[in-house]
């Protein structure tokens, strides 16, 4: 029979003949150690030492793993039902939701904050321990090229069908409200869910494009499994536009070529690079048709829109070879492939060379489907962190009782509100539309607001994980723990679906297609929601604020129209910045200011406008948009390097 022996160090023989040697003085010897310094010492104190001197003995015998244990222990964070625990969310709704639509709403969003809780989180966690796994071939040699996902992941597939997260939107039960329940739904679901919120983005954006086209009936089935809420028929859709060319300019990297066939179908050939959701059961891509003379048309109007199934009636693919999983950062639960289309079999579903165009309705949905999922990354690190904040204890009190570390969580609460009001008036414009019910301006605005919340939101998500991860200290770095999972996987917002600097272009190319007419519809609908506040006296400086910002931008576009392209180019960025922090700001005003709003409404808009609100401004001041600062730009950046100088 094995015992276990302790090292000689630690045996209980060594620790005698210490204590006899007089390493370490014994209870009694303290006592009048003590006593000769002039400390009075009662019997009941030589008790209290000698239990100390015998916890001690103890503490030394207990084996080592268990005392570093004790030693390290920290309570770990719990949230609960988060819809219950988000005050904003439910006053939003109360707010903006008919009393009847409201008790139903109520009703289906607490149930399925239970279930995200106590089913969906775990499941999440496990798709996170169990990520796809491609085998290119079977154990006799043949190529079979399967993409093995977890059980965890399929059932999570099954919930989203169940509780209807993509077909609340085409439903439409609850009319132009609809848009906003699915967008509670998914804000609760999305850091929980494994990163299925992904090709949900792009099921939802597939079954848009086809609602748009009038759901032909050769699509019809397919839509019909895109919205269903049958988890045995629920299709889910990729979405293969990169290639290898990379990025967002897919009018001039895509290489995929359409073949027509006698049938009237086409066969695609061509190679996708960045496939997300690899395992979808459908996707829509982008390809130019070859025509008699085996030519094809090169830039965006060469471009034509089609659907194909990722899998023939037999289960095979449909001509398709994946040549690898892609090996990312972040979302690794969500298998992205590298593909080879190989007469893969096809429908043209738009007008020849209207690709881009018909493309644009899918675009859409998921740049709104990822502000969904930078605003809910906040919410879940802000939701770890204050519960953390309540067990913790440095410096002898409670995170929660350092003013310093409250201050921090707080400015990161404030831009999650700002963001998550810019999601749901976002979520209400595109509620209007899709029910007719929207006017021009409304249209206008929604157009506006999308790429620049999308690209507001993505960066506030990746600063905001980022700085509550910190709040955690070390703990906040140990990846058992979850927490570097949700940086990780909030890092690709800005990326996805359009950069920072694309969306900013995509903002300017709003106001010219426009005329400058969006501009003033956006100054309008400000100047409507804080017009709100004028009688709320501590709402007042919070108004000041934004009016002057108001004024600011405007002198700004004066200013810039008498120069260059290239000074508006420069200033993109900041431009759509300064529209993201107006616009939220007006958002936060107007909450604060409804009836039976509370304190903190009215702190997080007053503290929001304390910030910049017009960086494009400043700049515009600092001369950064100047040609002469361009130059010094490239200067900065390649000094020392062989590259040549950058031409304006």
């Amino acid at each position: 029979m094995l015992t276990s022996r302790l090292p000689w160090w630690r045996s209980r023989a060594t620790w005698k003949l210490w204590q006899s040697s007089c390493f370490l003085p014994s209870a009694w010897e303290r006592c009048q150690l003590l006593g000769r310094k002039g400390i009075n010492m009662t019997a009941w104190q030589g008790q209290q030492v000698a239990a100390q001197e015998k916890h001690l003995l103890e503490d030394l015998e207990m084996p080592l793993a268990r005392r570093e244990t004790e030693t390290l222990f920290q309570e770990q964070p719990e949230t609960g039902n988060q819809y219950l625990e988000d005050t904003l969310l439910r006053s939003y709704l109360k707010t903006h939701l008919p009393p009847k639509v409201l008790e139903e709403v109520n009703q289906d969003l607490e149930r399925f904050g239970n279930r995200v809780l106590t089913e969906i989180k775990p499941l999440g966690w496990e798709c996170e321990l169990n990520p796809p796994v491609f085998q290119q071939y079977d154990a006799w040699g043949q190529r079979v090229d399967r993409i093995l996902t977890c059980s965890a992941w399929r059932r999570i597939k099954e919930i989203a069908a169940e509780e209807g997260l993509i077909a609340e939107a085409y439903e439409r039960r609850y009319a132009k409200w609809s848009r906003l329940h699915q967008a509670a739904k998914l804000y609760l679901f999305s850091s929980c869910s494994g990163g299925f919120s992904c090709p949900l983005a792009m099921t939802d954006g597939a079954a848009k494009v086809i609602e748009s086209l009038g759901t032909p009936e050769s699509l019809k089935k397919a839509f019909d499994h895109l919205t269903t809420r049958d988890p045995k028929k629920f299709w889910t859709s990729g979405q293969w536009m990169t290639e290898r060319r990379g990025g967002s300019d897919v009018a001039n990297g895509t290489e995929t070529v359409a073949r027509k066939q006698p049938d009237g179908s086409y066969r695609l050939s061509g190679f996708k690079w960045f496939t997300s959701a690899a395992d979808s059961d459908v996707t829509l891509t982008l390809a130019r048709v070859v025509d008699a003379e085996g030519q094809v048309k090169q830039g965006s109007s060469g471009l034509s829109l089609f659907f194909l199934k990722v899998r023939n009636e037999e289960g095979k693919l449909n001509n398709i070879q994946v040549q690898r999983l892609k090996d990312k950062l972040g979302t690794r639960q969500m298998a992205t492939a590298e593909l080879w289309l190989c007469g893969a079999k096809a429908e043209l579903i738009s007008a020849e060379g209207r690709g881009v165009a018909s493309i644009s309705n899918m675009l859409n949905i998921t740049r709104i489907h990822n502000i969904i999922g930078a605003v809910a990354s906040m919410r879940r690190m802000i939701s770890l962190s204050r519960e953390y904040a309540r067990k913790r204890v440095a410096f002898g009190k409670l995170l929660k009782d350092h003013p310093l570390h409250m201050q921090t969580i707080a400015r990161l609460e404030v831009q999650t509100r700002g963001a998550f009001l810019l999601l749901m008036e976002i979520s209400r414009l595109l509620g209007l539309a899709e029910t007719t019910m929207a006017s021009e301006e409304d249209q206008l605005l929604l157009r506006l607001l999308v790429p620049v919340a999308k690209l507001y939101t993505g960066k506030q998500a990746a600063a905001v994980a980022i700085e509550a991860m910190e709040s955690f200290g070390g703990q906040g770095y140990m990846e058992d723990t979850g927490l570097p999972v949700i940086v990780r996987d909030t890092l690709v917002l800005p990326i996805w679906e359009g950069t920072t600097n694309i969306l900013s272009l995509d903002v300017l190319r709003s106001l010219t297609k426009s005329q400058g007419q969006v501009m003033d519809v956006f100054f309008s609908t400000v100047q409507k929601k804080i017009e709100l506040a004028s009688s709320t006296a501590k709402l007042e400086r919070a108004v000041k604020q934004t009016q002057d910002a108001v004024s600011r931008i405007a002198q700004f576009m004066q200013a810039a129209g008498s120069t260059g392209a290239v000074t508006m180019e420069l200033a993109a960025r900041d431009f759509s910045y300064t529209l993201a922090r107006i616009y939220a700001g007006a958002l936060l005003i107007e909450h604060a200011a409804r009836p039976g709003a509370s304190s903190t409404d009215i702190s997080a808009a007053r503290r929001w406008c304390h910030q910049e609100l017009c960086p494009v401004a400043r700049e515009l001041q600092n001369s950064s948009y100047d040609a002469e600062e361009a130059l010094a730009d490239s200067a900065l950046v390649y000094e020392g390097s062989p590259a040549p100088p950058s031409r304006l």
